[in-house]
C-alpha cells in the first residue's frame, strides 16, 4: 500500500477522526498511486493514522477507515452492514428475528418479514452465517453494537410506512464520496470520487449479499458526481437486476403517502429523501392553509399539505418533466383541496403573487451555491427570494425557508434571512429550525456534513 506523510503538526485533524486529508498536509508520498487508489496515511513519525482513497485536487485522502483494512474481502459488507444498522435504529426499516412471521403478499412487497429458514433479512444460509460474524468494531470506527441481523433484535415495522430511504451518506456512514438510496428494494448509487466509483461493483456485491432477496436492483447513477476529468467510463447502467425485474420506477412510501420515483430520469437519485420531516412537518401545519409550493420538483410538500387538509395547493417548478410527476403524485394521493399546477420560473411566479393570497409558502430552491465562489451571489439570490415571499405571505402565515448549498452555513443562512425580513419590515419570528432527516446522519467528527438548513417563519 502507497503510503502518503505528513508535514509535522498536520495530523491533528485525523487524531480527531476528520475524514479529510488535504493536499496541502501531505509532505511526502511513498509510491504513485493513481487516482482512487487506496493508501495509508502517516504521521511524520511513521505512526500509522488511517487509510483511504487517494484522489487529486484540494482533498488528496478521504478516509475510509482509521483501523480496518479497506482492502479486506468483508470490508464493504461491514460497511454497509452498519448503515443499514443505523436505519434500522431509527425505524426505516424493519429488524427480523427467528420468531417473525410470514407476512402478507403485500407486506413482502415492500418490507417483508422472513421465515428462520430463509437466514435473516432474507438471505440464504450461507450469507445469513457469514454476517452473523459481522460486528461494527470490524467496520473501522466506533464502539461495538448489537449486530444488525442478530436474533435478538426486536421486531418492529417501518415507521408510519416509509419504504424509501437513504441507506448511505457519506462521510456521515463512514464512506466519503459515496451515495446510495434504497427506494423498496432498489439501490441507486451515485460515486463522488474516482476511488468509490472503481469500487462499485464490490459495493454492488456488498449490497446482494446484505440484502439477499430484498434486493431488486443496483443502478450506478454516477454520471453526473463522480470527477469528470478522470477519464472514467461515466455511463448511467445497472449493476445488478433481480431475474424479471425490468421497471425503471416504482411507487415509494414516506409516512403513509405516495411517491412515483424514476431513478434513471429523475434528478439526483430519483427523489429528495433529505426533506421527509420537514415534509412531516408541513402537513402538520397545513390544514386550513393555502398553500404555495416553489421549487417543488416531484410535489413532496404539496402531497403532505394535500393529504393534511390544506384548501388551496398550489406547485410551481420551472421542469416540465417534474410538473408531470407531480401531477402523477397527486392522482395517488387524492385530497379535497383546490389543486393548481405550474410549469414556471418559481421566482418570477413569487414576484407575481399579490400580497395575502397564500398563508403558507414553502421556499425550497436547488443549491445557489456549489462552490465558495459562488458565496456572495447566492446569499443575494437567498435574500431577495426570502424578503419576496415574507412580503407576500397572509397576516399570520408561515414561512418553511431552506438552503441546500453546503458553502452556506446555517447562522450564515439565518443572518441572509433576518437581512430579508429586516428588508421587508414586517414582524417576523422563528418557530423552529429545521435539517436533514436521520437516514442522512452527520458524522460529529465531520459538522460539514450539515448541509440542508432550514426555518420555520411566522409572520404578522
Amino acid at each position: 500500500m502507497v503510503k502518503v506523510f505528513l508535514k509535522h503538526g498536520r495530523d491533528e485533524s485525523l487524531r480527531r477522526f476528520h475524514p479529510w486529508v488535504f493536499s496541502g498536509a501531505v509532505a511526502q508520498v511513498q509510491g504513485s498511486p493513481a487516482e482512487g487508489d487506496i493508501v495509508g496515511v502517516y504521521s511524520a513519525e511513521g505512526q500509522f493514522l488511517a487509510s483511504g482513497h487517494w484522489q487529486v485536487g484540494s482533498i488528496a485522502v478521504r478516509i475510509l477507515s482509521f483501523d480496518a483494512d479497506p482492502t479486506a474481502p468483508d470490508f464493504w459488507i461491514n460497511s454497509i452492514a452498519r448503515a443499514l444498522q443505523a436505519r434500522i435504529a431509527v425505524g426505516l426499516f424493519p429488524p427480523v428475528t427467528e420468531s417473525s412471521e410470514p407476512a402478507t403478499a403485500s407486506e413482502n412487497r415492500s418490507h417483508p418479514r422472513l421465515r428462520k429458514r430463509e437466514g435473516p433479512a432474507g438471505l440464504g444460509e450461507e450469507a445469513a452465517s457469514s454476517l452473523a460474524s459481522l460486528r461494527p468494531k470490524d467496520c473501522g470506527r466506533g464502539p461495538a453494537q448489537p449486530d444488525v441481523f442478530g436474533d435478538s433484535s426486536p421486531v418492529g415495522s417501518v415507521t408510519g410506512g416509509t419504504s424509501c430511504f437513504r441507506l448511505v451518506h457519506g462521510e456521515g456512514d463512514g464512506l466519503p464520496g459515496l451515495i446510495i438510496d434504497w427506494y423498496d428494494g432498489v439501490c441507486v448509487m451515485q460515486a463522488h470520487s474516482v476511488g468509490m466509483f472503481r469500487a462499485k461493483a464490490q459495493i454492488c456485491d456488498a449490497l446482494k449479499t446484505v440484502f439477499g432477496e430484498r434486493l431488486k436492483a443496483v443502478y450506478d447513477k454516477s454520471s453526473g458526481t463522480a470527477p469528470f476529468k478522470a477519464g472514467l467510463e461515466l455511463i448511467d447502467g445497472y449493476l445488478y437486476r433481480a431475474p424479471g425485474f425490468e421497471a425503471s420506477e416504482t411507487v415509494v412510501l414516506e409516512n403513509g403517502r405516495k411517491f412515483l420515483v424514476n431513478w434513471e430520469e429523475g434528478q439526483k437519485t430519483g427523489f429528495f429523501l433529505d426533506q421527509r420531516d420537514n415534509r412531516a412537518l408541513v402537513g402538520k401545519y397545513a390544514a386550513g392553509r393555502r398553500v404555495l409550493n416553489l421549487f417543488c420538483y416531484t410535489g413532496g410538500f404539496s402531497i403532505y399539505a394535500l393529504t393534511a387538509g390544506a384548501v388551496q395547493v398550489v406547485s410551481v417548478d420551472s421542469s416540465a418533466r417534474a410538473m408531470d410527476l407531480v401531477a402523477r403524485n397527486i392522482a395517488l394521493n387524492p385530497g379535497e383541496a383546490e389543486v393548481h399546477n405550474y410549469c414556471e420560473d418559481a421566482i418570477d411566479f413569487l414576484h407575481n403573487t399579490p400580497e395575502g393570497k397564500y398563508d403558507l409558502i414553502i421556499v425550497d430552491p436547488p443549491a445557489f451555491a456549489k462552490h465558495r465562489g459562488a458565496l456572495k451571489n447566492a446569499l443575494r439570490a437567498y435574500q431577495r427570494l426570502n424578503a419576496a415571499a415574507i412580503a407576500r405571505v397572509a397576516p399570520g402565515g408561515l414561512v418553511f425557508t431552506f438552503s441546500c448549498s453546503q458553502v452556506v452555513d446555517k447562522i450564515t443562512f439565518a443572518n441572509t434571512v433576518f437581512s430579508a425580513a429586516a428588508q421587508t419590515g414586517r414582524s417576523v419570528r422563528i418557530l423552529d429550525r429545521l435539517c436533514q432527516g436521520a437516514d442522512h446522519p452527520v458524522s460529529i467528527y465531520h459538522p460539514e456534513g450539515e448541509y440542508l438548513k432550514g426555518l420555520l417563519l411566522y409572520v404578522e
